[in-house]
């Protein structure tokens, strides 16, 4: 899908939950864009493993987007319709939001 813009359904779901996305176009993924990211966040275990058999350097940087809600997998809703678009989207906002968190500066 490299070059390609967001997928319809994806920009669709964006758009309803008041999100305006700048325009986006796909790349495939490098040790250089590994080596230049602090945390790489994927949906799957598989990712985990595809990330680290191209950058075994990234290992320790590289985790389920679903970590903090006990290891949770989201899975990928492309060309699957309006509702998995849906279900992916709460599970990327909810771990988001629990990234957030432990991200955050202790007070």
């Amino acid at each position: 899908m490299v070059g390609h813009p967001f997928e319809r359904n994806a920009l669709e779901t964006l758009q309803r939950h008041g999100q305006q996305p700048h325009e986006h176009q796909a790349r495939q993924l490098t040790p250089q864009i590994l080596q230049a990211s602090d945390l790489v966040l994927v949906m799957e275990r598989r990712h985990l493993q595809d990330v680290i058999r191209l950058s075994p350097v990234s290992r320790g940087k590289t985790f389920l987007l679903g970590k903090w809600q006990s290891e949770r997998e989201i899975p990928d809703p492309y060309k699957r319709g309006t509702a998995a678009f849906e279900h992916a989207y709460a599970l990327i906002e909810e771990g988001a939001v629990a990234w957030s968190r432990r991200l955050q500066p202790q007070r």
